[in-house]
């Protein structure tokens, strides 16, 4: 048995957020919508959720068509089964994450952020799986004191912490 690796850009506006991660059920689509727009006022986003039975469509949802059809080009250059892509503006991913992670449906959450992002793709001739995700840049070095400091003052302003 053969298998190749593929990376695949999600291409995306930079003020739009990205999640990706893996469900098993047609249902996760509706209930990723509903999980999205009540976790706020104000969120716009788009879901994308690739079947892996039946007539294997990749099934749509959301309330700003230009993040619907990025979500739907995003799941489609992934194309592995079970795996749904949510692009999100007007929110930030630790907002909406709870939510996703309650519905019953999804399995893992594979990344959740504003970076670019690759998604590292298997093909085999059942079909692709995600392997992982390459997400931002690799690290340039180590915090100094500074750096943590300015860390911290950064989470407090944003009112993560207190």
């Amino acid at each position: 048995m053969s298998v190749t690796l593929e990376a695949v850009p999600i291409t995306k506006p930079e003020d739009v957020n990205v999640i990706v991660g893996q469900s098993h059920f047609i249902k996760t689509v509706e209930d990723l919508h509903e999980a999205l727009a009540g976790s706020g006022p104000g969120i716009r986003f788009g879901v994308a959720f690739c079947e892996a039975s039946g007539p294997c469509l990749i099934r749509l949802s959301g309330n700003d068509a230009g993040l619907v059809a990025l979500a739907r080009d995003a799941a489609s250059g992934i194309g592995a089964g079970h795996s749904f892509v949510v692009l999100l503006r007007g929110a930030f991913p630790i907002q909406v994450l709870r939510a996703i992670r309650e519905v019953p449906e999804v399995c893992s959450i594979l990344c959740a952020t504003a970076n670019d992002v690759e998604v590292i793709v298997a093909s085999t001739a059942r079909g692709r799986g995600i392997v992982g995700v390459v997400d931002g840049a690799s690290p340039k070095g180590v915090e100094t004191e500074d750096d943590a400091r300015e860390r911290k003052e950064l989470l407090r302003r944003f009112g993560y912490k207190l």
